[in-house]
């Protein structure tokens, strides 16, 4: 019964994406990751963004 209820959440959803970047501080120099879900077509203008 548990297999029916998540498929049954799997079919209205959106496809989404996971976008992970590194970032550097400009005060300590040290890399954080940023990560954002998003529409497919809007991973790229994320990764060019400084």
């Amino acid at each position: 019964m548990a297999k029916k209820a998540v498929a049954s959440l799997q079919t209205g959803s959106k496809r989404l994406s996971k976008a992970i970047k590194m970032v550097k501080s400009p005060k300590t120099g040290a890399y954080t990751f940023v990560e954002a879900i998003m529409d497919p077509s809007k991973v790229n203008d994320f990764l060019a963004k400084k």
